[in-house]
């Protein structure tokens, strides 16, 4: 594989990431650290596990659940499973999936335990449709045959249209993540790399979590998305500034340019700021705008947005956690 900058990965390198993987019967979260929205539009995108939330398919109870959470789960998992008798029943997923042995767990009481926040757009359905492609997919793709880039593409087609049950439609990229427990460069839809993402222990910058206490559905805000793509103005908007702004900030991150990276942090938190007002709950705009007009930190969408996790960037992680006292918090990574 071309190495471009020192930041992609060989394809031996991702065998053997995803042969560990396979022996493990937990599946992580992720973050889409750029791409929200302008991906649609092919921008590129870069996405990350994010191994402080996981899940496992279990029939046991633990300590760390309930009674009704298990019955939730087991119910929400036997419509999950009607959902994907259909997709094979017509063919819209082409696999050889033992959906009588999935049937049959479920109805024995088996759940997901999990402690991935839903609608905080960190891969609560990523991981549960990882999980269930691992546990009960016959002929899944191993990535042994010479074009492993055109498995990751099968791979990535095939949970999308398992994910599709959770929010209308899906670009199989959060279940992706969560399966390859892998940082992924996504070029364009046909296009993706695995990368090497460089994380200090002592960088006085940071990438930070703010939890906004509030889930979200992602389905409604797509949506009012693609109507005012609709608009030529705002199509330009997204075209001539989002895009780039998108762009320069993955390669800037992928190559250790902090100066660029904040640099276009700035454009980008500012365009989020004044054309995704829906997208931005409401009591975080006096801090998002705070931000911007410090320089101290920068805000951006956690995926969706509308609620969940906001993603939050700065030079100076102690000075910022100061500045927002009053909000929980969570480091990502240092820089």
């Amino acid at each position: 594989m071309k190495r471009d900058n020192g930041y992609l990965i060989g394809w031996e390198a991702v065998r053997k990431e995803f042969n560990m993987q396979q022996n493990e019967q937990t599946f992580h979260s992720k973050i889409l650290l750029f791409g929200e929205y302008s991906i649609i539009q092919e921008s590129m995108g870069l996405s990350l596990p994010y191994k402080a939330f996981e899940g496992q398919l279990r029939f046991d109870p633990t300590e760390h659940v309930t009674t009704d959470f298990i019955s939730n789960s087991n119910q929400h998992l036997s419509a999950f499973a009607d959902y994907l008798q259909q997709q094979l029943e017509t063919m819209t997923l082409n696999i050889s999936f033992d959906i009588q042995r999935f049937k049959e767990d479920i109805e024995k009481g088996m759940y997901f335990e999990s402690n991935i926040p839903q609608g905080f757009g960190i891969g609560s359905s990523g991981a549960l449709v990882a999980a269930i492609y691992h546990k009960y997919t016959q002929n899944k793709i191993t990535l042994e045959s010479e074009d492993i880039k055109h498995e990751i593409l099968a791979l990535k087609k095939i949970l999308a249209i398992m994910e599709s049950y959770f929010h209308g439609s899906s670009s199989g990229v959060d279940p992706l993540i969560c399966y390859l427990n892998l940082p992924l460069l996504i070029k364009s839809k046909d296009n993706i790399e695995p990368v090497k993402v460089a994380m200090k222990n002592n960088g006085k910058g940071a990438i930070f979590l703010i939890d906004t206490g509030t889930p979200r559905k992602t389905e409604p805000l797509v949506k009012y998305y693609l109507q005012k793509m609709e608009e030529g103005t705002y199509r330009e908007f997204v075209e001539k500034q989002l895009k780039p702004f998108t762009n320069n900030c993955i390669q800037a991150f992928l190559n250790g340019d902090h100066e660029t990276l904040f640099g276009y942090l700035t454009k980008l938190s500012k365009f989020q700021f004044e054309h995704f007002k829906p997208m931005i709950p409401r009591l975080f705009n006096k801090i998002w705008k705070r931000g911007l007009d410090s320089g101290e930190y920068y805000l951006k969408l956690c995926g969706a947005g509308g609620g969940g996790y906001i993603l939050g960037f700065t030079q100076n992680y102690e000075k910022t956690k100061i500045e927002l006292k009053d909000h929980k918090l969570e480091i990502l990574c240092h820089i």
